[in-house]
């Protein structure tokens, strides 16, 4: 062979291993790409799933908030209860059931209590009756607020607003 042919030969040889080399690098970057728009997707919907969960957990919070704020005011609404019940005792606006007005003085008789202490048992008969009516009012707001929470919660479960 003539060096004239070896080089042509190595030449031909030369080509074809960058080609090679390049079809190579062609496929290794087409892969590299795919991979990378497989991860590039999957993280979007992460992300995405992120950002829903922090949707979704941010409404419940605000629900339960105001939820919170309203039993709060509720409950400083309830302290008054039993004076302005007491007072409107007092006073004639209110009156109890049959079986609660005789229910401290029947224990006393009219004729032996002097006036004073059946004045000490009637006012403590009308804070009595505020104070009955405080704790019912408190269980009423406390359930209340518990079906509120229950029922944000099903609505957050269900994937509704509240």
């Amino acid at each position: 062979m003539t060096a004239g042919v070896a080089m042509r030969l190595i030449a031909v040889a030369a080509f074809a291993a960058v080609f090679f080399w390049l079809g190579f690098e062609w496929r290794d970057r087409s892969c590299d790409i795919a991979t990378s728009k497989t991860a590039l997707s999957a993280a979007a919907a992460q992300t995405a799933a992120v950002t829903a969960a922090r949707t979704t957990e941010q409404a419940a919070a605000t629900t339960l908030g105001t939820i919170g704020e309203h039993h709060e005011q509720a409950r400083e609404i309830a302290e008054t209860v039993p004076a302005a019940v007491a007072a409107d005792l007092r006073a004639g606006n209110l009156r109890l059931r049959r079986e609660w007005q005789g229910c401290e003085t029947g224990r006393v008789s009219d004729a032996a209590a002097a006036a004073r202490e059946r004045d000490a048992l009637a006012a403590s008969r009308d804070a009595l009756a505020g104070e009955i009516v405080r704790i019912g009012r408190d269980a009423d707001n406390d359930l209340r607020a518990a079906q509120e929470v229950i029922r944000a919660d099903r609505a957050a479960i269900n994937g509704a607003t509240p």
